[in-house]
């Protein structure tokens, strides 16, 4: 079974050990600057609204990446504030008014190097994983 990914803070302490407190934990932190780069990723396909983007992570994770507006909506203004992303406002399928969110040529940029960046982490990380215990390869 797949583990879950919640974003937001358990605890109201500002120690990262009670934070981080069980690699068993059914429910883990993204890490720092995770969130941005997916949301990125998302926005790259074409407008979407906050929520979309919440639905989609967590359909494409297939439950594992999961949002909640407490952390996207602060995740959402930081990406605009930092030019990242563009939104307009325009009405949902079911005609709400709703902020739609477009990557901008900077955040292209960004989203091809934190992509890159993550490629390099996660392949390095496998390759410490894959180590067998007791030896080196």
């Amino acid at each position: 079974m797949a583990r879950r990914i919640a974003l937001g803070n358990r605890y109201t302490g500002s120690s990262r050990s009670k934070r981080y407190y069980s690699m068993n934990s059914p429910k883990a932190d993204l890490p720092q600057g995770t969130l941005d780069l997916l949301i990125l990723k998302t926005v790259a396909f074409g407008p979407v609204h906050g929520y979309a983007i919440a639905q989609r992570l967590q359909q494409i994770s297939k439950d594992v990446v999961q949002v909640p507006g407490g952390s996207l909506y602060p995740a959402l203004h930081r990406l605009e504030h930092r030019k990242l992303i563009l939104a307009e406002w325009g009405q949902t399928e079911s005609g709400r008014e709703a902020k739609f969110y477009r990557l901008s040529q900077l955040g292209r940029k960004q989203l091809e190097a934190g992509s890159a960046s993550w490629q390099r982490l996660s392949e390095a990380i496998g390759l410490i994983l894959g180590l067998p215990e007791g030896g080196t390869r």
